[in-house]
């Protein structure tokens, strides 16, 4: 499920719900909606998994 690789990612970057609804979703409420039962998207799913894989590689990259 999208929520939970999104907590993981919260927890591993200790990166604050509303900061990566803006930063990924353009949305600060997004995993607050989430955590509330929100189903996204096919589309903002992958583009959540996206900013997730790229965050990962440019923080990870030295």
């Amino acid at each position: 499920m999208l929520i939970r690789r999104i907590e993981k990612f919260l927890r591993e970057f200790d990166m604050p719900a509303t900061k990566f609804g803006r930063l990924a979703a353009h949305d600060p409420r997004f995993v607050l909606d989430l955590r509330n039962g929100r189903i996204p998207r096919t589309g903002t799913e992958a583009r959540v998994d996206g900013f997730m894989n790229a965050w990962r590689e440019t923080e990870h990259a030295g």
